[in-house]
């Protein structure tokens, strides 16, 4: 993905009279870090949206603001849910010379010829990954070829995944934890053995969850 800048401005509106900012076009976030004091900025509403509907939790940006340029990661977006529109963003400044810890989504490619030929269901157990890596070898996404799965019960683990990616980048996930795995269909479970087993693993939700917006 190509460099994303985003223009900020410092703010020291706060409070109620952020509501003010919003009915401007200007979107309200803030900017802390490890080795950063909480910078309060303001940024182009319509601009910010476009571009952050191409950024993703393990997305590099660059926010300019006022001239400083801080290299970060989105750390969460509030919306108003009845409108759609972002009202507040948090982002994480860090240092491009410093490992950091996070969470990258899976991207599952493909196509199994468990799913496709032999009735299998596709259960996805995992659908992030912890890794540890410098913020410029982070990736966007971790794709996962289901390809691979050809019969009743093949499934992916995470040090399979391991072996697909850069050396650069480390997944802290346990090696033998399952990524995705074929089970079978309900018509189909009393025939293979061990499939009921297998069917019970329900798949691990990532939902993104917003805190209060104190700027509300």
């Amino acid at each position: 993905m190509e460099k994303v800048v985003l223009k900020a401005t410092k703010r020291d509106v706060t409070g109620k009279q952020v509501k003010a900012l919003r009915r401007e076009g200007k979107l309200p976030a803030v900017i802390y870090g490890r080795h950063l004091e909480p910078i309060a900025i303001s940024m182009d509403a319509h601009t910010t949206s476009l571009a952050m509907a191409k950024v993703t939790a393990s997305s590099l940006v660059t926010l300019d603001v006022d001239g400083t340029e801080y290299p970060a990661l989105v750390r969460e977006r509030q919306r108003n849910y009845i409108k759609g529109v972002l009202t507040h963003i948090d982002f994480l400044a860090v240092d491009l010379t410093e490992k950091i810890r996070t969470m990258v989504g899976v991207n599952f490619v493909g196509i199994s010829s468990a799913v496709k030929d032999y009735n299998g269901v596709l259960v996805h157990n995992l659908e992030r990954l912890e890794v540890e890596c410098l913020p410029t070898d982070l990736p966007e996404r971790i794709t996962v070829d289901i390809s691979v799965l050809k019969q009743i019960g093949d499934g992916v683990r995470v040090r399979d995944v391991a072996a697909t990616i850069s050396d650069n980048v480390v997944i802290l996930n346990d090696e033998d934890e399952m990524v995705a795995v074929v089970t079978a269909s309900k018509d189909e479970a009393a025939a293979v053995p061990g499939a009921e087993g297998a069917e019970s693993a329900a798949p691990e939700l990532s939902v993104e969850r917003g805190k209060k917006d104190e700027e509300k």
